[in-house]
């Protein structure tokens, strides 16, 4: 099964966006897909339904972290790496999508339950966050 197939199936069998794209490259970098599924549950809809950034660049920019981030005193040159493909990551799906903010891809706020439900009404979860899934799925699988 590749990362994208994954991620997809992740996220149509319930878990969240920010899981389904992290826990695809979980393993690859060392880390279970349970563990990674649990540590980035709370990062979907926009940091738990806050309207922040998308779920599903805060599972890709967890796997950038878990692969490059700094993990010694001194080691600056594993921030700045880490900082880059972040911002290369967040520039190419702002430029597919015109944002990484989730309230601004979905058009709703789903902080707000009525927004929310016209969300859920709309078919949002079903059409568009798939698309966005995928998305930070094949742009992480190029960076990495």
């Amino acid at each position: 099964m590749t990362k994208l197939d994954y991620a997809l199936a992740s996220f149509r069998n319930g878990f969240t966006c920010s899981a389904a794209v992290f826990s695809a490259f979980s393993e690859d970098l060392g880390l279970d897909q349970e563990t990674a599924k649990r540590c980035s549950c709370g990062f979907g809809a926009g940091i738990s339904k806050t309207g922040n950034i998308c779920g599903a660049v805060s599972g890709a920019i967890l796997a950038i972290g878990l692969k490059y981030g700094k993990t010694k005193q001194g080691d600056d040159a594993a921030t700045e790496k880490t900082r880059a493909l972040v911002w290369e990551f967040m520039q190419e799906f702002t430029k597919r999508h015109g944002s990484v903010n989730c309230t601004e891809l979905l058009g709703y706020n789903l902080s707000n339950p009525d927004e929310y439900e016209k969300a859920r009404n709309n078919k949002l979860f079903v059409t568009k966050c798939p698309e966005l899934v995928g998305d930070a799925t094949a742009i992480l699988e190029k960076i990495l």
